[in-house]
């Protein structure tokens, strides 16, 4: 039985629907002050729709368009960014790489992410 998508998500809930540690979440709260799960007794975290919607949002930026920590900052805070609807950086780094090495750079990727998989 799935919860309801106004439910609140537990860190461990979360960490098992995005594929993150969960030790990984709790440095997200350090670097993305945005970023602020409801946290009951123990420091239990519980996190919102919002919640979920933002940790799904910095997910995508780090490991799927390639942004580094100070650059999803600098997205979230509206200094610099994504084009709009796009999901791609404004300036893409990999626009100066001749084809070839682009592709054969994408297929050395996805290699070391099947392997990671194993």
């Amino acid at each position: 039985m799935a919860k309801d998508a106004d439910a609140f998500r537990t860190i461990g809930e979360l960490s098992s629907q995005l594929g993150v540690a969960q030790h990984i979440l709790r440095y997200w709260e350090t670097r993305f002050p945005q970023l602020q799960p409801l946290k009951r007794a123990g420091n239990r975290r519980y996190y919102r729709p919002a919640d979920v919607a933002l940790v799904e949002r910095i997910h995508r930026l780090l490991n799927e368009d390639g942004y580094t920590i100070r650059g999803v900052q600098k997205v979230l805070s509206g200094k610099s960014g994504e084009r709009e609807g796009s999901g791609q950086p404004e300036s893409e780094p990999h626009a100066a790489l001749p084809p070839e090495l682009l592709t054969e750079l994408k297929s050395l990727r996805a290699d070391l992410a099947a392997a990671l998989e194993r």
